[in-house]
């Protein structure tokens, strides 16, 4: 998929990829309501689009959104922007599908991410945004809706969908894939050992898409 992605925004990859993989496995009936959390080029929103989804984009970056609507509008789909906090921007709606590929890289430090970092940067432990979701996604979906939501297996897979059913989601694991460390990981692959998050010698993650749904 041809997609435009202006400095700044993140650019579609392998946990892009995984997500949209499992978008594509779930049953979409025309004209769904389908939510992408942290739209970031807009790739999700696209992908939806294309099945005939109804789709509404969020992201805190203006330029994102930017990117998302282009990016809808070369292939032909329409995307609602809302620019906001993760689902805070669509407080009081429900959706058939909550798609979301938060930053979820852990890093030192305590202040916030700036620049192009607050696309990956989530705190010490990675889960900065991803409790936020977790705790507020379930409200987000209709009866028998769905979230998809991706991450890394250093911050805490098990920790992601313990809070997932304790907010009513039966959960699973619909993709994993291990993958190298990129440059950002590399550059803090001692620190994650140190922090307890990875093993000795550790140089790969393994990334996984959660599937939580509502009764």
């Amino acid at each position: 998929m041809l997609l435009i992605t202006p400095p700044g925004v993140y650019r579609a990859q392998a946990d892009t990829e995984m997500l949209i993989g499992a978008l594509d496995d779930e049953p979409l009936a025309p004209g769904a309501a389908v939510l992408d959390v942290g739209t970031g080029s807009g790739a999700v929103a696209v992908a939806a689009g294309r099945r005939g989804a109804r789709v509404t984009a969020v992201d805190v970056s203006w330029s994102a959104l930017g990117a998302a609507l282009l990016n809808g509008a070369l292939h032909g789909r329409r995307i609602r922007p809302r620019h906001g906090d993760l689902l805070s921007a669509v407080r009081g709606r429900r959706f058939d599908v909550v798609a979301a590929n938060p930053p979820y890289v852990p890093c030192p430090g305590d202040s916030a991410p700036r620049g192009a970092a607050r696309a990956w940067d989530a705190g010490r432990d990675g889960r900065l945004l991803l409790d936020r979701i977790c705790a507020q996604a379930p409200a987000a979906l209709k009866p028998g809706g769905v979230l998809l939501l991706v991450h890394s297996d250093l911050c805490g897979v098990d920790t992601t969908c313990e809070l997932l059913r304790a907010g009513g989601l039966r959960t699973e694991i619909v993709a994993r894939a291990r993958q190298p460390y990129g440059p950002v990981m590399s550059s803090r692959a001692r620190w994650f050992e140190r922090e307890g998050l990875a093993r000795p010698g550790q140089c790969s993650e393994e990334l996984v898409v959660i599937r939580g749904a509502r009764e």
